[in-house]
């Protein structure tokens, strides 16, 4: 891919991440970023376009949660530097890309940017998602006593993640069905479920 891009993006853009909540900092992104590579190699795309939507996907949580998708599309597209790399047409599919990666969404990702890009912010591994859900009420809902966190936890798991919830998968390459699968089973052991959140609390608490 293009140096420059590369040195540009790595330079301005990853960095405001730091200040993020502990679910969305640099580690996200460079892990969405990579993801994308890998997802990438099964189709005929620009790699710097795949490099650039990964790298603005969550930008826009800098101005709230519920409409970040938006937000980061419209930073991505404001930002008058990236046409030293793309055209207005380059830019709009990537806007659209990223403001189709959310998993709440209401349709599916418009083209195979953005698909990529939705499955790559996945990461279904079972103890990564349990654990980025603890971060994140602790970050946003720190007056939550333990037990309500707890609830949090469960409400959460079940209406994304569980059978009939909203998180969708688009790209047959991922190993993302297998650990949603895995996720699943947790999710209807009640007891195996507390669990888990025992421990991500007791880690999250001993760091904080």
């Amino acid at each position: 891919m293009d140096k420059s891009l590369r040195e540009y993006i790595e330079a301005e853009i990853l960095p405001r991440y730091e200040g993020y909540d502990a679910a969305h900092r640099r580690d996200h992104i460079e892990g969405v970023i990579a993801r994308s590579f890998a997802l990438a190699e099964h189709y005929d795309v620009d790699e710097d376009m795949v490099y650039t939507i990964a790298a603005y996907h969550d930008l826009g949580l800098a101005e709230g949660r519920e409409l970040h998708h938006i937000s980061s599309g419209r930073m991505l597209l404001e930002d008058k530097k990236l046409r030293r790399w793309f055209s207005e047409e380059q830019l709009e599919v990537m806007r659209e890309a990223v403001e189709d990666h959310r998993a709440s969404a209401d349709h599916s990702p418009r083209t195979i940017y953005g698909e990529i890009v939705a499955e790559a912010d996945r990461q279904i591994v079972p103890e990564v998602v349990m654990m980025r859900t603890v971060q994140y009420g602790l970050a946003h809902y720190p007056h939550l006593t333990k037990e309500e966190h707890w609830e949090r936890f469960v409400a959460h798991l079940g209406e994304k993640y569980d059978y009939g919830g909203y998180l969708k998968l688009y790209i047959p390459h991922s190993d993302n069905a297998q650990q949603l699968e895995e996720l699943r089973q947790i999710i209807a052991q009640p007891e195996r479920l507390r669990e888990e959140f025992e421990r991500t609390w007791g880690e999250l608490r001993i760091e904080n």
